[in-house]
C-alpha cells in the first residue's frame, strides 16, 4: 500500500507534503508544484446479465472522467489493454496490467433488478500486487447511476490521496441566456460535472447568489421579482420557496446559511447605508452585527459558526475583514494593491478564497484566514465568485469573456492554481455555489 501511495509522491515537487499517521496509511497532502499524473485503468464494470452491459461502460466512462479531471490521475485507454476484467472474483493478472504501466487498477461489478442498481467496486496497488482496503458495494436507483459512479470515484480518489472526496455533490448556479443587455436570468442545479442541468426558477425575473445549505437540501438566492431584491429560500428537492421577511423599505442581498442551517447572515441597506444582519430562520427574528457608514457586505461564516469574513469600503477601498459572528471589532486581513470581495471561508476552515481586482485584471486568490500566504490562482478580464468544492482542494468561479457578446461561464481550478478547466452548461452561466457531498 505504502509503495503505490509513495508512487503518486514521486512526481511531485518538494512542496508536498507526505504525512504519515501513527499506525495508518501514508497520506499525501498536495499544496502546489508540477504533478505527473498517476496511471490508472477502470476497465468495464463486469455485468450481472447481458441487460447490464451499457451500463457498467458507462459507469466506467464516469469514474475514469471524474479522477481524470482532477489532473492527478491519467487514465491508460482501453485499447491499450492486454486482458480484460471478465470476472470480477477472478485473481487479478497484475503482469498485464503493469506491462500497460497501470499503477491503480479498479475493477467492478454491476447489476440491476427492476429499479434497484447494485454497483461493487475493489482498488488495486498493481506495483505491489495487493488490494488497497477493501471492497465496497453502493445501491441505488438505476436513474441515479451517475451519483453511483462519482461515489466509486470519491472512495478511490480518498483512498490514494488521502483526502476527502468531492465528487457526488451539485453546484447551483444562475443560467444565462439572451443578449447582454437583455439577459435572462434563471437559477438552476447540476451535477459538479455539468450534468443533469434542471432548472428551479423561470426567466421572469433576475436572480442572483444562489447559496446552498449544509445539508445540501435548500437554496438562499436573492431576487428582484418584486422590483427591489429580496431574499428568498427554495427547498430543492420540492421547488418550494418562501421569502425572508425584511424591513420595510430595505434591501436585502448576498445571504448566506450559518453552519447551523438555521440561521442566515445577510447584507441589508437601508437609508442609504448597507449593513451585515442576520436572522433566525424559524422565528424571523433579525440582528444587525455591523454598525459603520461604510458598506459592508458578502459574508461569510467559518466552518465552526464563530467568525464571519466579509468585505468593506471602510478603509476607503474594498477590503476583507473577520469579526465574531455575533458582530464587534473586525479584523483587516487583505492589505495587497487593489480591491478584494466576495469571500468565502474554505470548508476546511484553513483559507479564505477571494475575487481580486487589480491593474484591470480580476482575480480569483486564496489566503490564510489572518490574511497570510495570498495566491492569486486565475486572471482574466472578469473571474469573480468562488466557491469552495467540499473537500478545500478545488474552487469553481465565473468567468466573462470580454467583448459586446460576452458570455459568462464556470471554471474551476485547484487551489495550488494548478488544473483550471472550463465547466459545461447549456447557456451561459454564473454565481456557482457548490453543495455538500450528497448522502
Amino acid at each position: 500500500m505504502k509503495r503505490f501511495l509513495l508512487s503518486l509522491f514521486v512526481g511531485l515537487s518538494c512542496v508536498t507534503t507526505p504525512v504519515l499517521a501513527q499506525n495508518g496509511p501514508l497520506r499525501i497532502e498536495i499544496t502546489d508544484g508540477v504533478i505527473e499524473p498517476l496511471p490508472f485503468a477502470v476497465p468495464n464494470l463486469v455485468p450481472a446479465t447481458p441487460g447490464d452491459v451499457q451500463i457498467g461502460a458507462d459507469l466506467a466512462r464516469v469514474i475514469s472522467a471524474d479522477l481524470s479531471g482532477t489532473g492527478l490521475f491519467r487514465e491508460v485507454p482501453s485499447s491499450a489493454y492486454i486482458s480484460g476484467i471478465n470476472d470480477f472474483n477472478a485473481p487479478v493478472q497484475y503482469a498485464d496490467w503493469k506491462a500497460v504501466n497501470a499503477q491503480a487498477l479498479v475493477t467492478g461489478s454491476v447489476s440491476t433488478s427492476g429499479d434497484t442498481l447494485t454497483v461493487q467496486f475493489r482498488l488495486y496497488d498493481v506495483f505491489s500486487n495487493a488490494e488497497l482496503g477493501n471492497g465496497l458495494q453502493f445501491t441505488g436507483s438505476v436513474q441515479g447511476w451517475r451519483r453511483m459512479a462519482h461515489k466509486v470515484a470519491d472512495a478511490v480518489y480518498s483512498r490514494i490521496t488521502g483526502e476527502g472526496g468531492y465528487f457526488d455533490s451539485r453546484v447551483t448556479f444562475v443560467s444565462e441566456s439572451g443578449p447582454k443587455d437583455q439577459r435572462a436570468k434563471r437559477l438552476a442545479i447540476m451535477d459538479y460535472d455539468g450534468a443533469n442541468v434542471q432548472y428551479l426558477t423561470d426567466s421572469s425575473s433576475i436572480v442572483l447568489a444562489p447559496r446552498f445549505s449544509p445539508s445540501g437540501d435548500r437554496v438562499l438566492y436573492t431576487s428582484y421579482e418584486t422590483g427591489a431584491p429580496r431574499i428568498y429560500v427554495l427547498d430543492v428537492g420540492q421547488v418550494q420557496r418562501r421569502v425572508l421577511e425584511q424591513k420595510e423599505g430595505t434591501m436585502s442581498f448576498a445571504p448566506r446559511f450559518a453552519p447551523n442551517g438555521h440561521t442566515v447572515v445577510f447584507s441589508l441597506t437601508e437609508g442609504g447605508n448597507t449593513d451585515i444582519y442576520t436572522m433566525e430562520i424559524a422565528s424571523g427574528e433579525i440582528v444587525r452585527r455591523t454598525s459603520a457608514p461604510s458598506i459592508e457586505t458578502a459574508p461569510s461564516y467559518s466552518p465552526d459558526g464563530s467568525q464571519i469574513v466579509f468585505e468593506s469600503d471602510r478603509s476607503g477601498t474594498q477590503q476583507l475583514y473577520v469579526m465574531p459572528a455575533a458582530g464587534g471589532e473586525a479584523t483587516r486581513i487583505s492589505f495587497g494593491q487593489g480591491r478584494y470581495g466576495t469571500p468565502v471561508w474554505s470548508p476546511r476552515g484553513d483559507m479564505i478564497a477571494f475575487t481580486k481586482q487589480s491593474k484591470g485584471r480580476f482575480h480569483i486568490g486564496v489566503m490564510r484566514t489572518d490574511g497570510s500566504e495570498e495566491r492569486l490562482l486565475t486572471a482574466s478580464f472578469l473571474d469573480e465568485g468562488p466557491t469552495w468544492a467540499p473537500n478545500g482542494r478545488v474552487i469553481m468561479f465565473a468567468r466573462e469573456t470580454q467583448g459586446a457578446q460576452g458570455r459568462s461561464g464556470l471554471y474551476s481550478v485547484d487551489i495550488s492554481g494548478r488544473n483550471l478547466k472550463p465547466i459545461p452548461t447549456p447557456d451561459g452561466a454564473s454565481d456557482p455555489a457548490w453543495s455538500p457531498l450528497q448522502d
